[in-house]
């Protein structure tokens, strides 16, 4: 599992890294809010832990900012606000769980047991729409217009991420972990083959969408307006 840690209070992060690492997830640290909403952006998570206050861009802020690009990650607040106001606010916002400072490291780990336990369906994210394109990931349908095309679970994941995130370089890596998962082994290859298969779809709707190379880096879903 990945983690990501949102977290200014460094000897907390070292103290939480510990007990990750005996568990065997894999974490990355940031301690400030900028820092945190890039590597929100631009990497695949299992899980989120997300200190309200944070220097910079305040936790909140950013919960909502990833809530609004799509990215359904689960996020477990962690904070020493801890009046009922204060929960009600960030669980609207958009976290899955709340968790009040001081706390037992094994009481967080307990929480991330039963966060990641949640079936992937009940945090799929609805209809994505951008340019002229459309996509169902329930019925793994894309289209555009009056033509709609079925596509593999694959492929599925692929357009998923890149509807997301429409005119980001999305690096190799973050394809791979999002739609095979970070720890699983599969060749790039792979990944190139599902990229030709998707732009033949993209072709067969007719869409202005399109997807194109980044050298070196990645792809990137964009408009031929753009290119």
């Amino acid at each position: 599992m990945r983690i990501l840690l949102v977290e200014d209070d460094k000897d907390l992060c070292q103290a939480l890294l510990i007990h990750f690492k005996d568990q065997g997830y894999d974490t990355d640290i940031c301690n400030n809010g900028t820092d945190g909403l890039f590597y929100a952006l631009q990497n695949v998570y299992d899980l989120i832990i997300l200190d309200r206050m944070l220097p910079e861009l305040d936790g909140l802020t950013l919960l909502n900012t990833i809530r609004k690009r799509g990215i359904q990650t689960p996020v477990i607040l962690a904070t020493a606000m801890d009046s009922l106001d204060d929960k009600i606010h960030g669980l609207d916002e958009g976290a899955d769980d709340y968790i009040t400072k001081p706390f037992a490291p094994e009481e967080l780990l307990a929480r991330i047991r039963a966060l990641t336990r949640r079936p992937r369906q009940l945090q799929a994210p609805g209809r994505l729409v951008w340019t002229d394109l459309a996509f169902d990931p329930e019925k793994l349908e894309l289209s555009c217009g009056k033509n709609t095309l079925s596509l593999s679970k694959k492929e599925a994941g692929l357009m998923e991420y890149f509807m997301k995130n429409p005119g980001q370089c999305l690096k190799r890596s973050m394809l791979l972990s999002y739609v095979w998962g970070a720890d699983t082994e599969v060749e790039e290859g792979n990944l190139d083959n599902y990229i030709y298969f998707l732009r033949r779809r993209l072709r067969t709707l007719k869409t202005k969408a399109k997807i194109t190379t980044v050298h070196g880096v990645g792809y990137k879903l964009e408009t031929e307006e753009e290119t």
